[in-house]
Order: C-alpha cells, then structure tokens, then sequence
C-alpha cells in the first residue's frame, strides 16, 4: 500500500482527534490506516512499508491508569502491553535498519509526558542522523 498514513491509538480514531485539535489531517478516518496496538503498528509496517505520516498515541491500554499505577511515576516496563514510545523506538530501529528516513509525524497523545518523551526521541534520531 502505497502513500498510507498510519495512526496509533488503542480507543480514539482520526475524527476524534480532529474534534479536539481541529487539524484538518485528522479530518477523515478513511485516509488513515488505524492500529490499536504495538504489534499491530509493526504488522502493518511490515506488511505496507513506511507511511507517508504516523500519528502516535503513548498509553495503548488502561493499565497506566489503574489506582495501583497512580502512585507516583508509572513504570511502564512493568506494563503488559507495550507503548506508543515502544512504537517510536521499533521504526527509529526500523529505519536504521533499511536506510529509511523518519515519515512525517504527530503525536496526539492526552499523556504530556508520554508526548514529549515520543517527541524528544524521534527529534533526536533525526539529529543523529543528519550529523
């Protein structure tokens, strides 16, 4: 599949963040390809190639907002189910690994933490590699 756009979120779809943020690339679900989960988010790379953008959501599970997970800092690591940030780590690998660039991206994500942390890496690896 060729010129896709990829969006990462366990519950809300395109046309919810377009409510929110009134982006019009979020406007119309159907020029998206929606994944819920990590894995899913590896599938469909694997199985299109890269997209054209990607849009990422951080907590793809209620777990982070259990009361035993209130507590202070969340460790995701003790987590099940994997992260948008474990996302965004797999296609910076995966774009190492191919000699791809990084595709257009957003990160639509309510977590402030979790945004900035996905922001900061792939701002990050596209320094690294221009260096």
């Amino acid at each position: 599949m060729k010129n896709y756009k990829l969006f990462l979120d366990d519950i809300r779809t395109p046309y919810c963040v377009f409510k929110l943020t009134v982006n019009p690339l979020y406007e119309s679900d159907n020029d998206w390809v929606i994944v819920r989960d990590y894995y899913q988010f590896i599938s469909a790379i694997n199985k299109f190639g890269l997209p054209t953008h990607i849009s990422f959501d951080h907590d793809l599970s209620y777990d982070a907002y259990l009361p035993e997970n209130q507590k202070g800092d969340v460790n995701y690591g003790s987590l099940k189910e994997k992260t948008g940030y474990d996302a965004c780590r797999w296609l910076c690998e995966y774009c190492l690994d191919n000699g791809k660039d990084i595709p257009l991206y957003l990160v639509h994500s309510a977590n402030p933490v979790g945004k900035k942390n996905i922001e900061m890496y792939l701002k990050n690896f596209k320094k690294h590699l221009v260096n």
